[in-house]
């Protein structure tokens, strides 16, 4: 490799990602990581100052999940490192590209509990795929290389690189060239279990789909899309493979699991054979491992083999490359009396939005909300009823545009994932889906929305309730309510008024489609508050321990 002039370490840290591609970056700075903040001016990076550092991670974990490129995230030492950790185990959890970069204290200091210092590589390691310590400022150029090449490879995650101050400040020569980092290809699926699969179709005749948030991060909606029309399978989705096939596609049963469709789960219990694509059958969608889809044979499709057969056994397993599995595999079982019986229980267990009272009813809103969003809307959700809630009713065209925090479950996750993906596209509507107890976890993400004039617009339904948390304890802890009262909330309207951000109450339903029409139509950012009833429930819901049959419904009076 030829090189030219010196180069301080952070500055080849810059150059490296300038190089990668890499256009914005969200942190927070300190005293460690100030070397690279100083590198920075100049750059043609665009650094997103957030007001916590968990949100520079969940805001680089929506912006991974939006372009398929490794969001980038930036902490100082110590309490800014251990502020990523959040965000960083939720991009693991939902297999989401991701480089964090964190200052440490000067290498002589290391291990003497300097001010600021924590071992963040050995925090981070059962979270992150691959951990970089750099000794030597000329291993720089090659670290950022990999941790991108490990980020984006395989089954995506994050890569955790710590800077020492030290290194930070060092200098030596600049590369020539700098070669920007290539994923390693997916492997071709072996022709064997292909064929056994074809077969196993063919032969079946209650066949089902069961598609996870592998399509995502295969982009394979287009393949899984020509598998679904050709062979005429109903489709199921999880919470992270909503939206690999149309919500309003005909053969769409909807999301299975805990809070899944009636239809999508007799589906499931009453198959023959079970396809899953890009699913790792969790504990949220099986509910009774032992009775989940208890008559069906199962092929299990994924790019990572570790969650072939790690839950339940599989009778044909294809791993490598999704979209040379899908194309491979189009068939046409005889199955029409099977499509017809899904389809009938589609029309007969739909959703209602006829809910009585005169409380905005959250079911309705996200429907009509969805009916005149189109398909440029990005909905970025926090967790909760309303997370549920927005799976259940709303229509996505595309996983990208559905911003859930699956696997771990993050409050706190909907401001600064509208964040990160307002930035990624730029060109799509944002609207961050929230409850009062979720927003209060980063509303100080506000205060960046402003700074950036950003147009994030937020839709919070507020039940003064842990809402999820005070259902569970209505249902299986005999109404012994403990600590999911929120009634001393503040009020929000004034409180995004306080952050410059235009805002609106709403408390009944007349007022429902004035502000959706704002939510639409307006060009900047807005803050509808929703007052919903307190006692509001998502159903269906199968309980813990039951299998998906099982549903309890809401008590007709």
């Amino acid at each position: 490799m030829t090189f030219r002039q010196n180069m301080q370490g952070a500055k080849l840290v810059v150059k490296a990602l300038e190089a990668e591609g890499v256009d914005t970056v969200f942190g927070y700075p300190g005293g460690a990581i100030m070397p690279l903040y100083d590198a920075l001016l100049g750059s043609r990076l665009r650094h997103v100052l957030v007001r916590h550092e968990q949100a520079a991670a969940l805001a680089a974990d929506a912006y991974g999940r939006v372009t398929g490129r490794p969001g980038v995230c930036l902490a100082t030492s110590g309490p800014g490192a251990t502020n990523l950790i959040t965000g960083i185990a939720n991009a693991a959890m939902d297999s989401v590209p991701m480089v964090a970069i964190t200052g440490q204290v000067a290498s002589p200091l290391m291990g003497t509990d300097a001010f600021q210092e924590v071992d963040i590589y050995g925090i981070s390691m059962p979270l992150v795929k691959h951990s970089f310590l750099p000794r030597n400022v000329d291993d720089l150029p090659r670290v950022i290389s990999e941790a991108f090449t490990i980020a984006r490879s395989g089954r995506p995650g994050p890569v955790l690189i710590d800077l020492p101050k030290d290194i930070a400040l060092q200098s030596t020569a600049e590369p020539l060239r700098w070669e920007p980092s290539r994923p390693d290809p997916m492997h071709r699926p072996e022709a064997k279990p292909l064929s056994q699969a074809r077969d196993m179709i063919m032969r079946s005749r209650r066949p089902v789909l069961y598609v996870g948030g592998g399509i995502r991060i295969a982009r394979a909606c287009q393949e899984l899309r020509a598998f679904a029309n050709a062979t005429g399978i109903p489709v199921v989705t999880t919470l992270q493979g909503i939206g690999a096939v149309s919500g309003n596609a005909r053969l769409n049963l909807g999301m299975l699991g805990m809070h899944g469709t009636k239809a999508a789960n007799y589906a499931v219990h009453d198959c023959d054979l079970l396809i899953a694509i890009g699913a790792r059958f969790d504990d949220r969608v099986t509910g009774k491992l032992a009775e989940f889809a208890p008559e069906a044979k199962v092929i299990h499709i994924d790019g990572d083999p570790a969650e072939v057969g790690k839950l339940k056994a599989v009778d044909c397993s294809i791993t490598g490359d999704i979209k040379v599995a899908l194309n491979f595999l189009h068939v046409q079982p005889h199955i029409n009396e099977w499509v017809e019986t899904c389809l009938q229980n589609k029309i007969d267990y739909a959703w209602r939005y006829d809910a009585p009272g005169d409380f905005v009813y959250a079911p309705a809103f996200i429907r009509q909300l969805s009916n005149y969003a189109g398909d440029d809307t990005i909905i970025a959700c926090d967790v909760g009823q309303h997370q549920m809630w927005v799976a259940q009713h709303y229509q996505f065209s595309t996983p990208e545009h559905h911003l859930s925090s699956g696997g771990l479950g993050t409050m706190g996750y909907g401001l600064p994932a509208a964040i990160g993906a307002c930035l990624a596209k730029p060109e799509a509507r944002v609207i961050c889906v929230s409850g009062d107890g979720s927003i209060m976890m980063n509303i100080q993400e506000l205060a960046t929305i402003k700074r950036y004039s950003l147009p994030v617009k937020v839709v919070l339904f507020d039940n003064q309730r842990l809402g999820m948390v005070r259902q569970w304890q209505e249902l299986f802890f005999q109404e012994r309510y403990s600590e999911v009262d929120l009634s001393d909330n503040p009020d929000f309207a004034a409180v995004a008024n306080a952050f410059g951000m235009p805002s609106m109450t709403v408390s009944n339903r007349l007022e429902v489609m004035p502000a959706i029409e704002r939510l639409i139509n307006d060009d900047g950012p807005l803050f509808v508050h929703v007052l919903i009833d307190p006692q509001a429930n998502v159903w269906p819901l199968v309980p813990p321990g039951k299998c998906n049959a099982q549903m309890m419904e809401a008590k007709v009076i």
